[in-house]
């Protein structure tokens, strides 16, 4: 193959790659911020935030979470100790707006996860609805 197919070859499999990542996430379960947090409360779902701990500190995090940042080495070791190895508990991840944990659902599905949902309108809301703050839900500092 000349250099220019293989470029092109190589393009065309991101392409693919992303447009099925996509397309996994469009079709993937998620919940309103209002669901989650009953069913936390509950203990029907772990919820898990994997925002950054700068962004903990600056809004705080839902009562009902456990943060486990998606941004630092060992997200996912430190999520399957959370869950006790077990990959088909129900498990329920937020981030700002919902971008980040619809990626992070993909991945988790990925890696074996069975039941993971998405709480798409995130902590600060967005285009999927008004957000946990918004809402009033029941935020707890960083660090308790």
């Amino acid at each position: 193959m000349t250099r220019r197919a293989n470029c092109l070859s190589a393009f065309l499999s991101i392409c693919l790659g992303l447009v099925l990542i996509a397309g996994a996430a469009a079709a993937a379960p998620a919940i309103s911020v209002h669901d989650a947090y009953e069913q936390a409360g509950k203990g029907e779902i772990l919820l898990f935030d994997i925002r950054s701990a700068d962004e903990w500190r600056a809004t705080g995090i839902a009562t009902v979470a456990q943060p486990i940042s998606m941004h630092e080495q060992g997200f996912f070791e430190r999520l399957d100790a959370a869950v006790g190895g077990d990959h088909s508990k129900a498990v329920a991840l937020i981030c700002s707006s919902g971008g980040r944990a619809a990626w992070m659902q993909v991945q988790l599905l990925a890696r074996g996860y069975t039941n993971v949902v998405n709480v798409a309108e995130g902590m600060e809301g967005g285009s999927n609805g008004p957000g946990w703050i918004t809402s009033g839900l029941p935020l707890m500092p960083h660090g308790q």
